[in-house]
């Protein structure tokens, strides 16, 4: 199989079989890895891609390299699949294809302060390109991105593609800061102005990108930092 080729501050790292990325990237980032280090692992039924950070600021700061990648991604993919298909993402990781669930992201830390510079943080991603366990029409919110009319996105180029768009975002966020990563995202997010479960009212985003959830007269934050996988 072709391996991805990644842009000059990345490295790629493939893994085999079974293993995911996420956790592998974790105990390289551990060992102390090199900043940029992207594990994956492409197989037939999904693609699994995990990247290593070495922020500089406090984790509650370096938290925008989830909804980064997460950007990156939706404009890889949007650029790749054809015009038709719609590609969003819900604030607590999913990443939605025409409306159904079709992979994740995934974050993890080596600190869950958020007041604490980490040593490492580590964005993966998930996508299912072909439903394995089920019929497809059976789970109608859950698909994969062959169903959904892509069977010309080839992974290897779609990991390829991410990788790009991710740091022109990086290079963009080092430059502008929030602001125009904030606006762009919110856009691509499912939900806003709508219920959030039994909780309240998905609002939108504070300038970290945490959830505000109105219920009546009482507004409450959850950060990005309760996504956090471990820490």
């Amino acid at each position: 199989m072709t391996q991805p080729v990644f842009p000059p501050l990345l490295t790629g790292h493939a893994v085999q079989g079974g293993e995911d990325p996420f956790e592998r990237a974790q105990a390289m980032a551990a060992l102390g890895c090199d900043a940029g280090t992207v594990v994956y692992n492409i197989q037939a039924n999904r693609l699994r891609v995990a990247i290593v950070f070495a922020p500089e600021v406090p984790l509650q700061d370096a938290m925008v390299m989830l909804p980064l990648c997460g950007v990156g991604f939706q404009n890889a993919l949007g650029a790749l699949a054809p015009p038709e298909v719609a590609v969003h993402l819900d604030w607590g990781g999913p990443i939605c294809v025409n409306g159904a669930t079709c992979g994740k992201f995934q974050v993890a830390a080596s600190t869950s302060d958020p007041q604490i510079e980490p040593d490492w943080l580590i964005v993966g991603w998930e996508l299912a390109l072909l439903q394995t366990s089920t019929a497809p029409g059976q789970t109608p919110d859950i698909t994969a991105l062959y169903d959904e009319g892509c069977a010309e996105v080839q992974p290897v180029q779609l990991v390829e593609s991410w990788s790009r768009h991710m740091l022109t975002w990086l290079n963009r966020w080092q430059e502008d800061g929030n602001a125009p990563l904030h606006s762009e995202w919110l856009g691509l997010l499912r939900g806003v102005g709508e219920p959030f479960g039994e909780i309240g009212v998905f609002l939108g985003t504070d300038e970290r990108f945490g959830m505000l959830i109105r219920n009546g007269a009482d507004t409450r934050l959850h950060p990005l930092t309760d996504l956090l996988e471990n820490g």
